[in-house]
């Protein structure tokens, strides 16, 4: 299981982020500051650093510096000047990623980095929950044993629940998964959730897979 550690001042960035790869799978710890960060990355070792620049105290360009290379860094900044960006690759950082961000292109960046690194352990491409059966590759979704044509949207959202069977996704998290939170239409997934339903379930008025937890959310059930 890949450890992250994610380093930001917003408390709401650290608890969306963390709530995002803990869902994931990833083992994920915080830090409030860059001296935190620092302390936090020297002790526990993790397998790569999700980094804030503009931090109370010690700035991220200073905790890359202080590290030396001694783990996978990737930058979070709402700076958008190359030199910035060229700053923090020179210290040592290996990708930077500015806000505001989607959390399916930063999942992305980090699978990307911990494969260069040589320490995540393949992604399962086929995830299997009862009758449903989604392959990633393939881009592919079965029914017992039966194809069902799925939208991008419709199987993104449906890949993101069947990741973590059992865990609930606020309507926020899931618009994180498609990449447009920004837009703040969080009732568009209720129409792909109600979509999937009309494709998945036997009874959609009684779902079995895509299920809802009142005044939360959405989960894939187990």
């Amino acid at each position: 299981m890949p450890s992250l550690l994610i380093a930001d001042d917003s408390a709401s960035v650290r608890t969306l982020v963390r709530d995002y790869f803990e869902a994931q799978g990833y083992a994920v710890l915080t830090a409030a500051d860059g001296s935190e960060a620092l302390a936090t990355a020297r002790e526990v070792g993790p397998d790569l650093l999700l980094l804030d620049v503009m931090m109370p105290g010690l700035d991220g360009f200073e905790v890359v510096r202080q590290l030396q290379g001694t783990m996978p860094v990737i930058l979070l900044t709402a700076r958008v000047a190359e030199m910035d960006r060229v700053v923090g690759l020179e210290l040592g950082a290996d990708d930077y990623v500015t806000k505001p961000f989607s959390l399916h292109e930063l999942a992305a960046r980090v699978r990307a980095v911990l494969r260069r690194s040589r320490r995540e352990p393949p992604a399962p491409s086929v995830l299997r929950e009862g009758d449903v059966v989604l392959d990633r590759a393939r881009h592919r979704v079965e029914v017992a044993g039966a194809e069902v044509p799925l939208t991008p949207s419709e199987f993104t959202v449906l890949e993101t629940l069947m990741a973590a069977p059992g865990r609930v996704f606020s309507r926020l998290q899931l618009l994180e998964a498609l990449g447009n939170a920004e837009s703040g239409a969080e009732r568009t997934v209720d129409v792909h959730v109600r979509n999937l339903r009309a494709k998945l379930e036997a009874d959609p008025a009684t779902p079995t897979y895509v299920q809802t937890v009142f005044g939360v959310g959405y989960r894939f059930g187990a």
